[in-house]
């Protein structure tokens, strides 16, 4: 072997760092870089080597490869698929048929035989993974373009292995995305990284972002965990569980999952018996898809370690991880620069607003925030892709690296399975196509033809609609907006929307409505979840049940899913305030939710019924009220987002906000405690009236114009006969807010 480093065949990722990405590509020089330097700062990197990309280009030329490939390639146009496919398929053939050099094999099976020995065994299983020398760049992300080979075991497997892994750097989405990023095929080396397998077929493993992949918010780290190998997460085969945790306040020692999404996980990759398939597919358990993969501990480990890559990279990170199934220990595989988010510009907001809807087809869940429209394609195999228009939404089950030719032709892109962290997310959100995954029915519902317009500008959730719908599309140069001398607070409803508009000019948020979180989220009234064994209707029944599997209690559901929605938001602006106002349905409203008919009164006027502050104390409310506090505490104390703020509603009377207040300070919600403020909204004229004597409970006010223009004129805001008569810019209504502002 050549003594000099440039020309060794095998590198021990002992021995490489991140500057060795010409000789290892960006994967092998990463994981060297951690095993050296992270490795001793607590964070589990499996051993392995490298192949080098100079055994690859020695293979090229001991063999005559190069003349040969420059051949197959010669005028080839990537937008021909037919063409494409065909020379692809030559040319990896062509790498496939060469042998190895002696002095080439030798060295791998050397090393191989090295870490074997590590791990006590003859034949070690490994992974085997490509890493081009071009890969992981700050502004291409390379995601999946050549393979991986998992649970590889033995010397002939290994070989085998390594040269399937360098005939891959030929597959068609390869050298499509090369022709596209203006690469040159033979600039580019392929390396390969061998790494003692993680045994994750017998728990875990997943992906993992040190930002939010929508927004590019930079202080929460993204997490998708599915059962079995990862190798079905980054595919997008499954629709994985979700977790978001809190950087700021994990380093202060809070356990701030603020998020967390059950997945479907209806299928696993695990081993299988030795020969040709070394992996194979199982169906998961009803039991295991309804229960998290993570447990929360284990969450923050992995949110701690990515904060750790992190702040050695000095950059956003995208990162796989496994669990161990065996030893119970978690382990970082691969890490990579997260490449759409660090390179976006920060200086043009884009809203992208339907000006009117349609029927809802599908819903899944949205990647980026823009929308697309045209006629659905349906291809439900990688082998139809050739008769895919440009210019169509593309429908498929799921769509892995081998789409990429016809992702970047799409209007859009729907999918029934996957997660914000699979390969099609990455990709779309790079090509800057707006993206659903995990619809679970799409290719059901849409077929061929039908015209469709696919939204991703409303929050989390994206939706397919009947028709081609009208659009626009606002910019603003955030550079051009001037700060105001008055402190402009936000009004913020979904909860999703939190990291986006945090982005803005801003002085923190001055009111949150819960209900928002109540509807879109829980969705089920919380009288139901405390008295389940009461529901009647069987169809509501499986409808509470659906929505809480996954959750040890039915009012833990509740107290969970709105801690969470409550926690995005005051994580968005924090450390600025948040003002989260409490529950204020009407009694008509939370008749609407889940089981709500069978726990809510008829009231001719709700407007002015049983609403706000009268509800809390109500022995026929409180435990439900009690569920919210419980909420707002975990928010405050298991969080540590200590910048919420909490505000009472429709507070008619000072006892009201005292009995309100004492059941609170019940519940670890005490007003000056560890600095918790507690505002009043001031939307009835006895709140005006009684200024003085309410701002001795409370710690300020927040105008309702609303329900004071409605109480000052005596107007219900609901009627239209009466609407030419609401105005609040009404004289009446305006002295009541002078009056207001002059309480000292």
């Amino acid at each position: 072997m050549p003594k000099s480093r440039a020309k060794q065949f095998v590198l021990p990722f002992d021995k490489i760092t991140i500057k060795d990405i010409p000789l290892v590509g960006g994967k092998g020089a990463s994981l060297g870089e951690m095993y050296q330097r992270l490795t001793p700062r607590g964070v589990k990197v499996p051993p392995g080597f490298a192949v080098t990309a100079y055994a690859y280009r020695y293979l090229l030329k001991k063999a005559k490869l190069e003349k040969e490939i420059r051949k197959l390639l010669k005028g080839l146009n990537t937008e021909d698929l037919k063409d494409l496919a065909v020379r692809g398929q030559a040319v990896r053939q062509t790498i496939l048929k060469a042998e190895f050099p002696p002095e080439l094999k030798q060295a791998i099976v050397v090393e191989y035989r090295k870490l074997s020995k590590e791990f006590k065994t003859r034949a070690v299983d490994v992974a085997v993974r490509s890493s081009a020398t071009a890969e992981d760049l700050p502004d291409a992300s390379f995601a999946g373009q050549q393979e991986s080979y998992l649970n590889i075991v033995g010397e002939k497997e290994l070989l085998q292995a390594c040269k399937e892994c360098m005939a891959s750097l030929f597959t068609d989405r390869a050298i499509s995305y090369r022709v596209d990023k203006h690469f040159d095929h033979f600039k580019i080396g392929l390396s390969i990284a061998v790494q003692k397998m993680v045994r994750s077929d017998k728990a875990c493993s997943g992906v993992m972002f040190t930002l939010d992949t929508e927004s590019g918010f930079r202080d929460v780290v993204l997490i998708n965990s599915s059962w079995g190998l990862g190798e079905y997460i980054v595919k997008g085969t499954v629709t994985p569980d979700e977790f978001l945790v809190f950087k700021p306040t994990v380093r202060a020692g809070f356990a701030a999952i603020i998020n967390q999404q059950l997945g479907s996980k209806e299928k696993k990759l695990v081993y299988a018996s030795r020969g040709v398939h070394p992996t194979k597919s199982l169906p998961v358990n009803e039991r295991d898809q309804q229960r998290f993969s993570l447990k929360p501990k284990e969450v923050l480990q992995l949110a701690r370690w990515g904060m750790e890559v992190e702040a050695h990279y000095k950059r956003p990170m995208d990162l796989e991880w496994a669990k161990d199934g065996r030893s119970g220990n978690l382990y970082i595989v691969q890490a990579r620069p997260e490449t759409v988010q660090t390179i976006k510009s920060k200086h043009t907001l884009e809203d992208y607003r339907l000006e009117k809807t349609s029927k809802v087809l599908v819903e899944g869940i949205a990647v980026g925030a823009k929308i697309g429209q045209g006629p659905v394609q349906l291809i439900k195999s990688v082998k139809e892709i050739s008769k895919f228009k440009p210019g169509s939404v593309l429908v498929t089950e799921m769509t892995d690296p081998d789409w990429e030719p016809v992702m970047k032709q799409a209007a859009a892109i729907v999918t029934d399975s996957g997660g914000r962290t699979c390969h099609a997310a990455i990709v779309s959100r790079e090509l800057g196509i707006p993206c659903i995954v995990g619809t679970a029915k799409g290719t059901r519902v849409l077929k061929t033809g039908r015209k469709v317009t696919v939204a991703c500008s409303d929050g989390e959730v994206g939706k397919v609609y009947e028709g081609i719908l009208p659009f626009v599309i606002d910019r603003t140069n955030l550079r051009e907006l001037g700060r105001p001398k008055t402190k402009i607070m936000m009004n913020v409803g979904e909860p999703h929307q939190a990291f986006n508009f945090s982005l803005l000019p801003n002085d923190g948020v001055g009111l949150a409505r819960e209900e928002f979180i109540i509807n879109d989220s829980i969705k089920i009234h919380p009288l139901a979840l405390l008295h389940f064994e009461k529901i009647k209707e069987p169809k509501v029944r499986e409808k509470i049940l659906q929505l809480t599997a996954g959750y040890s209690s039915k009012p833990r559901y509740f107290i969970d899913k709105l801690a969470q929605g409550v926690a995005m938001i005051a994580a968005g602006f924090y450390p600025k305030d948040a003002i989260v106002r409490l529950s204020d349905f009407k009694s008509n409203e939370y008749a609407g939710l889940i089981g709500g008919q069978q726990f809510e009164p008829h009231e001719d006027n709700p407007m002015i019924g049983w609403r706000g502050a009268s509800r809390y104390y109500s022995p026929h409310y409180e435990a439900a009220f009690r569920l919210e506090c419980k909420a707002f505490k975990k928010v405050r104390e298991e969080y540590g987002l200590k910048n919420l703020k909490i505000m009472v509603p429709f507070c008619r009377t000072i006892e009201e906000g005292q009995k309100v207040l004492k059941i609170m300070a019940s519940e670890g919600l005490k007003r000056g405690k560890d600095g918790l403020e507690i505002y009043m909204m001031c939307e009835i004229p006895a709140n005006v009236i009684l200024a003085k004597e309410f701002a001795q409970i409370f710690d300020g006010f927040s105008i309702g114009s609303n329900d004071l223009t409605q109480l000052t004129l005596g107007v219900d805001r609901d009627s239209a006969l009466v609407a030419h008569v609401y105005d609040e810019r009404n004289e009446a209504v305006k002295t009541l807010i002078r009056l207001l502002k002059n309480v000292n």
